[in-house]
């Protein structure tokens, strides 16, 4: 029916009064008022009857006068049709799942590891939707598998997404946090009944069980899966009667392509014994499956948590599959107020500006914070490499999309760099801890005097676990790093890098938005808004997403997030202080409590800031902003600031869990934000990349996030250089993936680790510093490294690792003694070919004619040193240039002394990428092909 114009609302009123009478007439079922959302003045009226003489008595009751006469003056015109019901389908409640949550011990740990998780168990035991759950164990005693399971898959995520849990896990935290995976398995058959799992107790992590599950798990065709799961309630059936047999259930994983039957024993042996019989497993209702191959696991059943409530949670083996849509929309940047609620003020108003979003040591580099606050005013309007196609386009200018930008500018690509943000950042709200490794990469860029002139040092760590000193260490004395850790703001650091990417012909495009991209074999077409709303079509070889937590990029590829404990969505208290405890000068502080030997409940961390006793501390929210802001499912990288905390807050946090009697005072800035952590499943999609905050989100403990994502960028930019020039061999963007992504599992793991730890876990605190300063971060496993050496090196970086610096190069004609980082600093690879006393004259001419071979494969991508010992016979070379390793400091950091003749290949990103001893040619030219375009 179609309203009278300004009787819409009369209309709706008019029906309501109808459908009440009609109601109450016999066979109707219900009624629905429609409107049509394109012309508000059409209505729709449904009605559904139990059969058809039902709506013929309704068409001559007075009930259907009651509704003609109630919309006769209010309707222009109308249409009606009767339908008869020819079939109904009910929505399907999503089937149970079985979550494998598997996490690694060290050896020693497992008593430990059996006593958090029994009190764990304890703690969600009646949590919605959760039924009961096993602890197993592998064979080799370190990896443990929680196998869980959930009344549906939503059920489980909404018991991750609880930010409460946080509490209810602690005491398992500090191994969900590092080699954690999760898998969630469909349960599609039960032949035993619900009600016999009777609960295990732990017997303690060192006494072995003989109870086992055993996991054999076969690839299933789609078309098959109606046929294999009968069969296999054929081999169930078997089973069931077979000695030791306990009970089972048959699940299948995300893709439906695997299936896993999962059966308990009383023992292996048991399971051994009725599988050697042929007409049970081989030859038995599931042979043909089988011979295709299967893979079987074995895990000792360790404990199984009594669950009062698990007889009436679990749904019956009859239940049908629901369908799921496995698409992922490319969706624009979720409303955060929508999912999280508005900000909350929990407090009074306070007079402390809130500056932007913080994350302690950083806030997720999203990629449009600015980049250079102040440029030479000459270079003003300069456009991304005048004249030229854009090569490859930039989005975000934070420091990953900077440092990717210059590494590309550094080698001549044409380089376009958009941010949706307008202006620059001048506030020192973002990321302090600059690493080593990455004052290594500024060295090689040129800019590291300036960073270091702009910042602070921090001299070293100290660590209280509930109250009481546990670890000091002094980072000034570890005088074989090539830089100490530096204090410096983000804005500082985005200056740094804006001006010098300007320097090489770029400067980045402020408030021009990426809103869409689409790809091809040939490149990249995107979508850019400007800030006058005229959108721009652009087109390019590749794209590469630096924007950070609320990615574009990121939600155009469907990329989705991964994660542990740090996937669940934390709340964080920020501040810039002044504190008058007497702690050493310059060090960056932890104040951890653990309780019950297991059960963290509280940290602090303080990071000092330029100025006497200054220090920006954080912290969990206090449980009022908990409260407040609930427990809503929130998206990956999820960002929200709340009303910012007061010095009242920060004191009660010191007082709480810091050193007695300290006052704090003088608060600057302060914030309270929410985040979720994670790492997406990939990094590439075709020529699509993402990289930094775009890829990985981390916690606010540990300083990794801004240094991880230059790091990313430093990885990729030489690579995707080489490709743009068609110097790339086929596999090498693949690289960028399999070596960046481990990398940044790795680290956001043990950035999880230091945040809800005691961050002080390994016995030897300057290889920890070396890891968290990430100078032991490497690639090793990467299909991009090798070597050849069958006696091995006796020392020296390994193939993957980061090649290290030598100092005491001689060079003729060079009146000051070289480092080896002169040898290899640039864009280019070196090849490190080393000669010490035994090696002949006609060796070394030999190692000149292969420099040349390799100049000429790479087409000039390689520059070639000879490094010879102080001993070593070395002819006249033209082709080679040569120093001497005057004090033998690089046949020791390199173990090539007594080699005859070696070599090492740096890449352009310092890492070894070859090395061979003795020297093999035709493997390192092998190598060379896997690199560069033949």
């Amino acid at each position: 029916m179609r309203a009278r114009e300004g009787c819409e609302a009369e209309f709706e009123a008019a029906w309501h009064r109808a459908a009440a009478e009609i109601a109450r007439v016999p066979g109707n079922l219900r009624q629905e008022l429609m409107r049509d959302e394109g012309d508000p003045r059409w209505f729709g009226i449904v009605s559904d009857w139990t059969d058809r003489a039902s709506v013929d008595a309704f068409g001559r009751s007075a009930a259907r006068e009651t509704l003609t006469e109630a919309l006769r003056d209010l309707r222009e015109d109308a249409t009606r049709s009767t339908f008869t019901v020819l079939a109904t389908v009910a929505a399907e409640r999503p089937r149970p799942v079985r979550i494998d949550f598997s996490t690694s011990v060290k050896p020693g740990e497992q008593v430990a590891f059996e006593r958090a998780y029994t009190t764990v168990t304890q703690r969600i035991g009646d949590s919605r939707g959760y039924v009961r759950e096993e602890l197993l164990r592998d064979e080799f005693g370190l990896r443990y598998h929680i196998f869980a399971e959930w009344e549906s898959e939503d059920d489980f995520v909404q018991w991750v997404e609880d930010p409460s849990h946080m509490d209810a896990g602690a005491p398992l935290a500090r191994w969900h946090s590092v080699e954690f995976r999760r898998e969630v398995l469909e349960i599609r058959q039960r032949p035993d009944t619900d009600t016999d799992f009777t609960p295990l107790d732990s017997p303690g992590g060192d006494v072995e069980v003989e109870r086992v599950r055993v996991d054999t798990a076969v690839a299933v065709e789609p078309w098959e899966q109606e046929a294999f799961e009968l069969a296999y309630l054929a081999a169930a059936q078997l089973a069931r009667s077979a000695p030791g047999h306990a009970r089972e259930e048959l699940l299948r994983e995300a893709d439906g392509r695997r299936y896993h039957v999962v059966a308990e024993w009383d023992s292996e042996q048991r399971f051994t014994d009725w599988a050697a019989e042929p007409g049970n497993w081989t030859t038995g209702p599931l042979g043909r499956w089988l011979a295709r191959g299967e893979d079987r696991r074995v895990f000792a059943l360790r404990a199984r948590p009594a669950t009062p409530s698990a007889a009436e949670a679990t749904p019956g083996p009859a239940q049908q599959p629901a369908a799921v849509d496995v698409g992922v929309p490319v969706a624009p940047e979720p409303d955060l107020e929508l999912v999280a609620g508005p900000p909350v003020r929990a407090a009074a108003p306070s007079t402390v500006p809130s500056a932007s979003v913080q994350e302690f040591v950083e806030k997720p580099d999203d990629g449009h914070a600015p980049a250079a606050a102040l440029l030479p005013a000459d270079l003003g309007e300069v456009s991304h490499t005048p004249g030229r196609a854009v090569e490859v386009l930039v989005v975000g200018a934070g420091p990953a999309g900077l440092t990717h930008a210059i590494e590309l500018a550094r080698r001549g690509i044409a380089v376009r760099v958009v941010d949706k943000r307008p202006q620059a950042s001048t506030q020192a709200d973002k990321a302090i801890g600059i690493h080593c490794r990455t004052m290594e990469i500024w060295e090689d860029q040129g800019i590291v005097t300036e960073a270091m002139d702009a910042g602070i040092w921090l001299y070293g760590q100290t660590v209280f676990v509930n109250g009481v000193q546990t670890h000091q260490v002094d980072w000034a004395g570890l005088d074989e790093l090539p830089y100490a850790h530096l204090g410096l703001p983000q804005y500082d650091t985005e200056r740094i890098l804006g001006a010098k990417l300007a320097s090489l012909g770029v400067v980045v495009e402020r408030g021009v938005e990426l809103v869409g991209f689409s790809q091809d074999d040939e490149g990249v077409t995107a979508q850019l808004r400007h800030v006058s709303g005229e959108v721009e079509t652009t087109r390019a070889q590749y794209l590469v997403g630096c924007d950070g937590a609320h990615s574009a990029v990121r939600s155009g590829l469907g990329l989705a997030f991964e994660g542990g404990l740090s996937m669940f969505p934390q709340l964080f208290m920020l501040g810039d202080v002044d504190v008058d405890w007497d702690l050493p000068a310059g060090h960056l502080v932890r104040f951890v409590r653990i309780e019950n030997e297991d059960d963290f409940t509280g940290m602090l961390v303080c990071v000092p800031l330029k100025g006497r006793n200054r220090y920006r501390i954080a912290t969990l929210a206090p449980q009022r902003w908990q409260d407040a802001v609930g427990s809503g499912v929130v998206p990956p990288g999820f960002w929200q600031e709340y009303e910012p905390p007061t010095l009242a807050d920060m004191q009660a946090a010191i007082d709480d869990l810091g050193p007695p009697g300290t006052t704090a005072s003088n608060l600057r800035w302060s914030s309270i934000f929410r985040i979720k952590h994670g790492i997406v499943d990939r990094y590439r999609e075709g020529r699509v990349f993402v990289a930094g905050d775009a890829a990985h989100l981390h916690p606010p403990a540990g300083g990794q996030g801004m240094n991880t994502g230059i790091q990313d960028a430093w990885n990729l930019g030489w690579k995707l250089a080489l490709a743009v020039r068609g110097l790339a061999a086929p596999g090498l963007l693949d690289s960028y993936e399999a070596e960046r992504r481990p990398a940044g599992k790795m680290i956001v793991d043990r950035a999880v680790a230091i945040a809800f730890t005691d961050e002080m876990d390994m016995a030897d605190e300057k290889a920890q510093f070396l890891l968290e300063m990430q100078m032991t971060m490497n690639y090793a496993g990467s299909p991009l490294v090798g070597e050849t050496a069958p006696g091995g090196f006796p020392a020296g970086p390994e193939s993957g690792h980061r090649a290290p610096d030598v100092h005491g190069l001689r060079r003729f004609g060079v009146a000051h003694p070289l480092r080896l980082f002169d040898l290899t600093r640039g864009t280019r690879s070196t090849l490190l070919l080393s000669a010490d006393a035994t090696a002949s004259e006609e060796q070394v001419s030999d190692l000149e004619k292969l420099a040349v071979a390799v100049r000429q494969q790479t087409r000039g991508e390689v520059g070639a040193y000879l490094v010879a010992a102080p001993d070593a016979r070395v002819p006249l070379l033209v082709d080679l240039p040569v120093v001497r390793d005057a004090e033998g400091t690089f046949a020791a950091a390199y173990g090539t002394a007594g080699a005859g003749a070696a070599a090492y290949l740096v890449r352009p990103d310092g890492h070894v990428g070859f090395r061979s001893r003795p020297l093999d040619e035709d493997a390192l030219l092998d190598h060379l092909a896997g690199v560069f375009a033949q």
